[in-house]
């Protein structure tokens, strides 16, 4: 059976495999590095020590000349003086020292000898036109191998160490970022089982991947959650409201069937039976509506429309002068707004719609229209039968009829429901102001889109 590694621990192991090989590119770095700095530093100690005691020496009259502050032995430099025969005078040269190794004025160099070999710096000083001495100053050479050595001990004592350190610390913080990944897995899990569509991630919002990640996932869960309950909702409702009309067709086919005796006696049945075959149309058509605007999937279609001219040409549509019910309107002129048209004329055309089947005989319907720098605000109100208090928190809910017994046109119950959802996806707000007898007021607020 084929065993994967967990992603925390391929990481972990990248992570520390690649840690060692830092190390050892940084060991090599400082061992080449330690060896360039102890030659450089081995030349400058020579040349600045031979160059210090090159004034401390002179030949006057053929015989050598030292100073009292010249020392045959300073910083680890030892000094040999030549004639101009290059034949050795005075000085005593370290141990394997190649004595007889050919003088060369003024050039620092490497000469072998002895365990490490030496470094050697020459100086001419003249007496005269051709005599002179030289002076030698020789420094061994560092034991870098020893240097290097003890380096590499201490940095293969403490590469354990920091390697353990680094493959703890890595797994610690691979475990940690990747953590809302089991989560993520486990409420997918949960939800695809149907056990619990509520279930969220709930990581806190942060700029790194998997916080994003969880956040996309959330709102995923959530748009499922919704759809969900959509579905129910689609279903319930349905199955609630189609019951009634379908009884009804039902009762006027079996008493067709048994009773029905004339031509008149089958188009009274049939007038019935068309009646609520448009009325469950209408209402699953407008089930399937307010569903898709809940949902999202029916796209708004946004555009800059003028306002002001649009209300006005609803506004003589509507006023019918149905139940004596005229239309007074105060409009404020140029008002553009960026929306879906067809859906705004919808809301509109519906409120104007409830005034007319709710107001007064006779009576009267306000249209406003009026706009500030950023926002627009349209009122309908009428003074017909007004809203009871208990009431107005209950009509934006589907179905919801303040008084259902008033006639066969008193609709569905699904206007002011869709009313709500157009406006919420315009970014406004519509609300309701009533008393009970004298009549109601709807407000309508809306962003202007510069």
């Amino acid at each position: 059976m084929k065993h994967h590694l967990s992603i925390k621990l391929k990481l972990t192991l990248w992570f520390t495999c690649f840690m060692v090989l830092i190390a050892a590119v940084c060991l090599v770095l400082i061992l080449a590095i330690s060896s360039k700095v102890a030659q450089k530093e081995a030349f400058q100690t020579l040349s600045l020590t031979v160059r210090a005691n090159v004034t401390e020496l002179a030949l006057i009259d053929g015989k050598l000349s030292i100073s009292p502050d010249f020392t045959f032995y300073h910083n680890n430099v030892y000094f040999l003086i030549y004639g101009s025969n290059k034949i050795l005078y005075s000085g005593q040269a370290p141990p394997n020292f190649p004595i007889d190794t050919e003088l060369n004025n003024g050039m620092a160099r490497y000469v072998s000898g002895g365990e490490n070999g030496f470094y050697i710096l020459d100086f001419w000083i003249p007496s005269g036109w051709e005599d002179g001495l030289w002076l030698r100053g020789v420094l061994q050479s560092p034991n870098t191998a020893k240097t290097l050595g003890s380096i590499f001990i201490v940095f293969l004592s403490l590469l354990p160490f920091f390697i353990f350190s680094a493959a703890i610390g890595g797994y610690y913080i691979t475990k940690k970022n990747l953590e809302p990944i089991s989560q993520i897995t486990n409420a997918a899990g949960a939800i695809s089982e149907g056990k619990d569509l509520t279930k969220r991630i709930g990581l806190p919002i942060g700029k790194d991947e998997i916080s994003r990640l969880a956040n996309s996932f959330d709102h995923m869960f959530e748009r499922l959650e919704q759809s969900f309950e959509a579905e129910k909702q689609f279903t319930s409702d349905a199955s609630h409201e189609l019951r009634t009309p379908t009884a009804v067709i039902l009762a006027q086919c079996s008493y067709a069937k048994k009773h029905a005796d004339t031509i008149s006696d089958y188009q009274e049945a049939i007038e019935v039976i068309d009646r609520q075959a448009q009325k469950m149309s209408l209402l699953i058509e407008r089930l399937l509506d307010i569903t898709r605007l809940e949902l999202g999937t029916q796209k708004l279609q946004m555009e800059f429309i003028h306002l002001s001219e649009m209300v006005s040409i609803l506004c003589e549509e509507q006023d019918t002068k149905y139940r004596g019910i005229s239309i007074i309107t105060q409009i404020e002129e140029n008002i553009t707004l960026y929306a879906d048209p067809f859906l705004i004329s919808r809301v509109i055309t519906n409120l104007l719609d409830n005034a007319r089947k709710y107001g007064k005989e006779n009576g009267t319907i306000f249209l406003r229209l009026s706009a500030t720098n950023t926002m627009i605000t349209l009122e309908i109100e009428d003074n017909g039968i007004g809203i009871a208090p208990q009431h107005l928190d209950k009509i934006w809910q589907r179905f919801y009829q303040v008084n259902p017994s008033r006639d066969s046109n008193s609709g569905i119950g699904l206007g002011l429901s869709m009313a709500h959802q157009i406006i919420l996806l315009h970014h406004g707000t519509i609300t309701v102001t009533s008393t009970f007898g004298y009549g109601s007021c709807f407000t309508i607020t809306l962003p202007i889109k510069q």
